[in-house]
């Protein structure tokens, strides 16, 4: 076929496009991946993948490693920025550091779709004989995979009339990081183990920053659930790391934000005739730590296998499947929240700062069940 004609055209070449492209192009499909940078690319992310996204992708870590940075990381360091921090220590690898231009790179060529980079989707018009995208590219089922600001996303959401009246608002965390080449110098000055990640609550519990080995790289950064301030609270973070020694005082570069949304409170339309969404477009990263990667890759693998189920007929009743998996594997949305939000701030607060400090909730509640999701299964095969 010629690029101007494809069996599936998906929106952006991160995590969940290169999986769900993979998974189709093995089954014997033309895809064609479109995405508005050209690979290699910098993506501003904290950058870890957990060895449930290891098993999910069969990824072989010798074979990845070669000429790429996979840190294996061993141990956390919780707590609330400004308070006490507690290590925690594993005896086998618990995730990894990676770097998201080499990683997403890396997955991209691997997936052997065709591509066509360095192009923004600009127009995708439906018809009779299904989608016109770019007035060039036709193609009967588009899957969306361009992050939170996809245009595939934001179009599904005008066809449909979204944002006009929600019963629940969206949560939207805002972040923004810095990731940068240490030198010997700046390394023998800074107090952080290679093998040790560091997670820091905000006070008021909205968010987290981070500061995060990876091979001769460094990356720090902070999320919040809303933007307010945010620049501000990232440099009383970036400070309070500095007095702390965990950082270089100088960085050699500024914060670059990006945003997602958090799963339970996702109002998105996930699919539609001829069109699914998935990874951060689709709104799935998990509440509590924010990542994204994981759901990312799941969600192309489910949305794979349903492309695969319907054989051609890409009606909205077809792919509703890809909605009942995502809900059975992460849980239904817009959901009210739980737990001891009903509790006054002043009082969560100071709850939390007792918490975050005991060896017992930092190992089974922050780090296994909020960051690696250790009491996950596997997901179901495909």
């Amino acid at each position: 076929m010629s690029m101007r004609s494809c069996d599936v055209l998906i929106v952006g070449g991160g995590p969940a496009g290169a999986t769900c492209a993979r998974q189709l192009v093995r089954a014997g499909l033309d895809v064609l991946v479109m995405d508005k940078q050209r690979f290699p690319r910098d993506k501003v992310c904290a950058g870890w993948i957990t060895p449930s996204v290891v098993d999910a992708l069969e990824l072989k870590c010798t074979d990845y490693a070669q000429g790429r940075v996979m840190q294996p990381i061993h141990g956390f360091r919780t707590g609330i920025i400004g308070e006490v921090s507690v290590e925690t220590r594993y005896p086998h690898a618990a995730s990894f550091g990676i770097r998201r231009r080499e990683f997403d790179d890396y997955l991209l060529q691997r997936s052997q779709a065709r591509l066509k980079l360095g192009e923004s989707m600009r127009t995708m018009v439906r018809d009779e004989n299904g989608w016109l995208v770019n007035s060039e590219i036709r193609t009967p089922l588009v899957v969306g995979a361009g992050g939170h600001f996809c245009p595939v996303s934001r179009l599904l959401g005008t066809q449909q009339g979204q944002g006009k009246t929600r019963d629940t608002a969206e949560t939207i965390v805002c972040a923004q990081e810095i990731e940068f080449p240490l030198s010997a110098e700046e390394r023998s000055k800074c107090r952080f183990a290679n093998d040790v990640v560091e997670l820091y609550f905000c006070p008021d519990l909205k968010g987290y920053g981070w500061c995060f080995p990876k091979g001769n790289y460094l990356n720090v950064g902070l999320g919040r659930e809303d933007n307010h301030r945010l620049p501000e609270h990232v440099e009383q973070f970036r400070h309070w790391l500095v007095q702390r020694g965990s950082i270089p005082r100088h960085l050699p570069g500024k914060f670059n934000g990006h945003a997602y949304l958090l799963y339970p409170t996702s109002r998105r339309k996930l699919a539609d005739d001829g069109v699914l969404l998935v990874g951060d477009a689709a709104g799935l990263a998990y509440p509590q730590s924010g990542e994204g990667i994981l759901p990312a890759v799941e969600s192309g693998l489910f949305a794979a296998q349903v492309i695969l189920d319907a054989a051609g007929d890409y009606r909205q009743h077809k792919l509703e499947p890809y909605v009942m998996r995502l809900e059975a594997r992460f849980g239904e949305r817009n959901r009210c929240q739980t737990g001891a939000v009903w509790l006054p701030q002043a009082f969560r607060q100071k709850l939390a700062k007792h918490l975050m400090a005991t060896a017992w909730f930092a190992r089974h509640v922050v780090i296994d069940r909020w960051f690696l999701h250790a009491e996950q299964h596997a997901a179901p095969a495909r």
